[in-house]
């Protein structure tokens, strides 16, 4: 539901993704602790002093509280990359009303690479993912990529098969410029012969004439 609520927009028509990557989940938990934590110790004031006075400033904190809650669940839910078999879609959300995009296709992907670094990153298998493009030589990554040994696997494979798929299109793009221009040249013969036929019967009759 979320995922074709916020990133179904940045795909195009023929375009399939295969996984979304997001951070680890644990970078969720740790922007969500205070959040929750203090919305919860509100309702909690509320029980121990239930009065009028202290249920309109418990609204107001659980409004408040609420709010820095789903913002931070956005900041971490829209940083994802879609992979896809045309590319990478590389979103950011860095507030209210600042969104970025960043579309890679395959054709300018010249690396992808990987590192885990230290004692959690290790432990909990996350670490950085970074590709490299072609045409900048500017490398975009994202941090805290739970297995990015197997989402570096899906990339190379996704880019793979897409590479494959244009070849085979740019070899039948040329096998119908050539059939088409054999076609043309095939007709100017078959016109040129007929022209050549026609010549002799033409002096004939002007002979006559």
């Amino acid at each position: 539901m979320l995922e074709s609520l916020f990133f179904t927009k940045h795909l195009e028509d023929d375009e399939t993704v295969t996984i979304i990557v997001h951070k680890y989940i644990g970078v969720a938990w740790q922007s969500l602790f205070w959040p929750t934590v203090l919305f919860l110790a509100g309702w909690g004031f509320l029980a121990l002093a239930p009065v009028p006075t202290a249920l309109i400033l418990v609204l107001l904190w659980s409004v408040f509280t609420a709010v820095w809650w789903l913002r931070n669940f956005l900041d971490y839910y829209l940083d994802a990359w879609l992979i896809t078999d045309h590319g990478i879609v590389a979103l950011q959300w860095e507030g209210w009303f600042h969104r970025t995009s960043q579309r890679i296709l395959y054709s300018d992907v010249q690396g992808v690479t990987y590192e885990i670094k230290g004692l959690l990153g290790t432990l909990n298998r996350y670490g950085t993912l970074s590709i490299e493009k072609i045409s900048t030589g500017a490398a975009v990554s994202l941090s805290h990529v739970r297995h990015p040994k197997r989402i570096e696997t899906i990339i190379l494979q996704n880019m793979e098969a897409y590479l494959h798929k244009k070849n085979l299109k740019n070899v039948k793009h040329v096998q119908d410029l050539l059939a088409e221009f054999v076609a043309e040249k095939i007709q100017l013969r078959d016109i040129s012969a007929a022209e050549k036929q026609e010549e002799p019967k033409r002096t004939i009759v002007t002979r006559r004439v």
